[in-house]
């Protein structure tokens, strides 16, 4: 039972699940062998009946110490792998192992005691492992929770222990009350602002659910905002309106690559808002797989507001994504692969050979597989890993970037490009195709086409030999994360606008918009890579001209007006009227909501009546934003 609950409440806050497990097995082992090696030597009495208080004892310490523990990691930055498994694997040995000593030394002492020969203890000890494992992860875990499974292992512990201690004392019924007590203020597991106090600073849990899978919270931020984590260090979506948009643009794109889309299959629930996204399409048949029930109950309950309630029209299913994929025979126009965490262990099996061929086996003829990766989850080589993993399966297969998460696109059949897109419009009215595209048009996605799919010889990730779970936790604390390394590359292979407009046989009617929308998609990525180098005066200009290639595009007004606001006070301290430069910059970007409050506080200020509206519209924007909900004009 501690084996269980220890590797899934430090797998919260330190490595990875499967390290954390590599090193309890190693304390455990160690621990109860070097605890058995000492209690053979030692023949006394005197001092036997304090072990499994003392084994109870720091097995609640080490919970107590658990937000200290993860605050500390938080702050820490360990430059290789190997030097995080030695500090975090020190951190986790001290935690552990006087209690591994003491369960150590508790056999050898108890054949001695009862004069056995040990083999029906060493049975007795064999079989409560196999069934408090089976306890502690299949009923204790999603009954009462990971912290609550602790304490009852630390009280049972020290309750059994005392059956062999006999005659009991007086003073032992006051000390267990006491520890008890400790131990119901320890059952819940701390809120998130505790174990992560830098970047959940002043937020309050809203949910939380616990199974054998994972632990997931709902989170709320100081602001209002509301944050989906799995297992404390994934967050997997928020409804901060930036990500709103990325969100709903996981399932704009691929359903905009189809001609005529009538399903679509979403693999993962996240928080529902990029289901949203598939809102215009009213006749869509929409359905998803999640694992996770806390996930789903989220989504259902708690991003409602942001998610449209789309999903009261999206049939779910609680399932593996590789099973779900197996075991049906449906067909699906458009199947979208949500964006995952692939440095953890199982989770890159989503990114294998073996997944898109399950992907693949259930699109119609014209149908449509789209993966999404975030880019700062990779390195150069693993990102080839998955790009080669992805074209031996759909070998028309296509990039498409969107701000910096990298849409792999797999047509079934042949590549349709942009008439695809243009007769998917055209079964639209004016106002869905303007939602369909967020407002956006046509050409600007169609001009963050980045080329086919081309790699070279090399490892791909194979289920049965996978090359990315290994590889990534190495990277992730090395210096190859480099996002703009792996930019700089992305713009390299870039195809120049001519051959882009010949790939995406685009009509020559609408080449000298589309022109302008790819040269502006460049220019953006170029700033980001010049902003990441220090190169701030390039990326400035950048981001300027990318506006007057193409004022449509969403990232680059965000990034325009982001600059703008920035330089405001500067504006005004030079004579700009506030409320004057807030508007024009509202008129390039209307979706800039760090603007639209700053609009707000400054009519405020002046008793304007047009406050309110401007409050009314922040929160269209931004429906959970606590400032804009709570006030009163």
């Amino acid at each position: 039972m501690l084996e269980v609950a220890w590797t899934r409440l430090f797998g919260l806050v330190l490595l990875r699940t499967e390290y954390v497990l590599a090193l309890i097995l190693a304390v455990f082992l160690s621990g109860i062998g070097l605890g058995s090696l000492l209690a053979s030597r030692y023949q006394g009495t005197r001092g036997v009946a304090w072990l499994p208080w003392c084994g109870a004892v720091f097995a609640l310490l080490g919970l107590w110490a658990l937000p200290w523990v993860s605050a500390w990691v938080e702050q820490a930055h360990w430059s290789t792998l190997g030097l995080a498994l030695i500090m975090e694997g020190g951190a986790l040995l001290a935690l552990t192992l006087p209690v591994t000593l003491v369960l150590g030394a508790w056999l050898p002492i108890l054949a001695r005691q009862s004069q056995s020969s040990g083999l029906e203890l060493y049975g007795a000890n064999a079989l409560g492992a196999a069934l408090g494992a089976i306890l502690a992860g299949g009923l204790l875990i999603p009954w009462v929770g990971t912290a609550a499974t602790l304490v009852l292992a630390a009280l049972a512990m020290l309750l059994l222990g005392l059956t062999w201690n006999r005659p009991l004392k007086r003073w032992m019924a006051p000390a267990l009350l006491l520890l008890g007590v400790a131990g119901y203020s320890l059952a819940a597991l701390p809120p998130a602002s505790a174990l992560l106090p830098q970047a959940l600073s002043g937020s309050r849990d809203l949910y939380r659910y616990e199974d054998a899978i994972a632990i997931t919270q709902v989170v709320e931020q100081a602001d209002g905002q509301r944050i989906l984590l799995t297992d404390l260090q994934r967050r997997d979506a928020s409804t901060e309106p930036t990500a709103v948009f990325v969100q709903g643009n996981q399932s704009r794109l691929p359903l905009l690559l189809h001609p005529a889309p009538h399903s679509v299959l979403f693999l993962g629930l996240g928080t529902g808002i990029s289901d949203a996204g598939s809102a215009p399409y009213p006749e869509l048949q929409r359905s998803a797989v999640e694992l996770s029930r806390g996930a789903i109950v989220a989504a259902q309950q708690w991003f409602a507001p942001l998610n449209q309630e789309v999903l009261r029209h999206t049939t779910i299913d609680q399932d593996d994504a590789r099973h779900f994929l197996s075991a049906g025979s449906a067909q699906y126009d458009v199947i979208i692969g949500d964006l995952f965490h692939p440095d953890l262990a199982g989770v890159s099996s989503l990114l294998s050979v073996q997944q898109f061929e399950r992907a693949r086996a259930r699109l119609t003829p014209q149908g449509l597989f789209v993966q999404w990766l975030a880019l700062n989850q990779f390195d150069p080589e693993s990102l080839q890993v998955v790009l080669r993993s992805f074209h031996a399966v759909f070998p028309q297969g296509q990039l498409f970037l969107d701000g910096m998460h990298l849409a792999l696109v797999g047509p079934r059949g042949a590549w349709l490009g942009a008439p695809a897109v243009l007769e998917n419009l055209q079964r639209l009215d004016p106002a869905q195709q303007r939602d369909a595209t967020a407002g956006e048009g046509a050409m600007t996605w169609l001009g963050r086409y980045w080329g086919p799919i081309v790699t070279g010889p090399g490892p791909v990730q194979d289920e049965w030999a996978p090359v990315i779970e290994f590889r990534l936790p190495r990277v992730r604390y090395g210096s190859n994360m480099d996002v703009s390394r792996l930019l700089q590359q992305l713009l390299d292979i870039r195809p120049r606008v001519e051959q882009a407009q010949a790939l995406l046989q685009v009509p020559p009617k609408l080449q000298p918009e589309f022109e302008r929308a790819y040269i502006g998609t460049e220019l953006l990525a170029r700033s980001w890579v010049a902003a990441m180098r220090g190169q701030a005066n390039q990326a400035d200009r950048l981001i300027g001209m990318a506006f007057e290639a193409n004022p449509h595009d969403r990232w680059t007004a965000y990034a325009l007006s982001d600059l703008m606001l920035s330089r405001l006070d500067g504006a005004v301290a030079r004579g700009l009227d506030r409320q004057q430069a807030l508007k024009k910059l509202l008129e390039m970007n209307p979706w800039q909501t760090d603007a639209l409050r700053a609009l707000w506080h400054d009519q405020v200020s002046r008793g304007d009546p047009q406050a309110e509206d401007t409050r009314l519209r922040l929160l269209q924007q931004s429906p959970l934003d606590r400032e804009a909900r709570s006030a009163k004009n």
